[in-house]
């Protein structure tokens, strides 16, 4: 099944060819769970750094327990989260050797905290709604 983000690289790579897509179903629930755990994903990685500092391996784990087992983060969703937090300044990272190899560990900022409490604000806003709803 193709996503949206592979159907629009698809489109970008074959301007020249016909690319032949596959309709999403929007009424498969695997769809939509791939959709809501990425969409969460960053909103894990701040929530569970509140906690304090961690590497990477701590938080795919801490986010997989804290939402018992319904977001199982992978080394291809942290990093590439954990990069761009880092550039924001949303975390600070240093490294450290522990049983003589060495991680990174990963501390959120002040505005790391800021925008964990401003997505904690919009999801509120949007499981009211939800709420209402049913």
């Amino acid at each position: 099944m193709l996503n949206a983000y592979d159907a629009v690289m698809n489109k970008s790579k074959n301007t020249h060819s016909t690319v032949k897509r596959t309709a999403v179903d929007y009424t498969d629930r695997i769809y939509w769970n791939g959709i809501i755990k990425m969409s969460l994903s960053k909103f894990f990685i701040l929530s569970v750094l509140q906690q304090r500092p961690m590497h990477g391996y701590e938080i795919a784990r801490e986010v997989e327990c804290s939402t018992q087992g319904c977001c199982s983060p992978t080394e291809g969703t942290i990093y590439p989260v954990l990069r761009e937090f880092e550039q924001g300044g949303y975390v600070t990272v240093h490294n450290e050797t522990v049983a003589g190899r060495g991680r990174k560990v990963y501390t959120l900022t002040d505005k790391g905290r800021e925008a964990f409490a401003v997505a904690v604000e919009a999801w509120m806003e949007v499981a009211a709604h939800i709420n209402r709803q049913q």
